[in-house]
Order: C-alpha cells, then structure tokens, then sequence
C-alpha cells in the first residue's frame, strides 16, 4: 500500500474511533437522573472531565478532516505555514499535524 493511502486510512480510522467516542460521552452525558447530592456532586465532576475529552476529540476530529482534505487536494506531508516537506517521521507520529517541526506553534 502507498504511503499516502496507509496514512488516509489511518486517519479515517482514528476519525472513527473518536466518533464513536465522542457518541458515547454524549450518550452518557445526557443519561443522569440522580436524585442524591453526593452521587450528582460525583456525576458532574465526571460530567466536566467527559466535556473535556469531548472537546478534546472535536479539536481533533478537526485537524483529521482538514488532513484529508489536504491528502485529496494533493497538499499533504507539506507545511501550511513555510510550504516545507513535514517529515515522514513526524507524520508517523502525528498524522494530522499541517505543520513541519520548526513551524509547530
């Protein structure tokens, strides 16, 4: 398999493992009925470290969308902001990233 097909796939991959997690944070999220005040106190501290994965994931869902769309538009594996070639091993680290190591904010 080419390079840049193994890397499209791996990012259509990891964007369906994090939809479906960002589902079931949802699902969770709107599934309490706890009448108890210790037991909801616990539920929205959970509740606050779910939104904050959730967040998380739609941060990266973003970059992963916007890494396809760079694959399908031929401006993959280049930096957004100096134009260079992101090395390979920073793309195998970090697939989605649009920026070379020393363009990284």
């Amino acid at each position: 398999m080419h390079i840049l097909e193994r890397r499209k796939t791996t990012l259509q991959n990891r964007l369906a493992e994090l939809e479906g997690r960002l589902h079931g944070i949802d699902k969770t999220l709107v599934t309490h009925n706890t009448r108890d005040w210790e037991e909801a106190a616990v539920e929205r501290e959970d509740d606050e470290m779910l939104e904050d994965l959730g967040n998380a994931g739609k941060a990266e869902i973003a970059r992963i969308h916007a890494a396809l769309k760079r694959i399908d538009e031929g401006e993959y594996g280049f930096c957004v902001k100096c134009g260079e070639e992101i090395s390979e091993e920073r793309l195998d680290v970090l697939p989605d990233t649009p920026f070379c190591r020393k363009c990284s904010p």
